[in-house]
């Protein structure tokens, strides 16, 4: 997937469900070339909170969501 088809799901997505949203974009890109996430419950939850300190609502490119 492209960064800006990845940005534009993740754009629909976020409007629908922000922590989704966020989830799923760590998960695009931590998969490998087969698109497959090896990662522990654990090591999800540290990159969230490491990414999205002020919360998972946040947005992840920078300014307020396109609307």
């Amino acid at each position: 997937m492209t960064n800006r088809k990845i940005k534009r799901q993740y754009d629909r997505l976020f409007k629908k469900n922000p922590a989704g949203a966020n989830t799923w974009l760590i998960l695009q890109e931590l998969k490998d070339e087969k698109g497959e996430v090896i990662t522990s419950e654990e090591e999800l939850a540290e990159l969230l909170i490491v990414r999205f300190p002020d919360g998972l609502d946040t947005y992840a490119f920078g300014g307020p969501e396109n609307e």
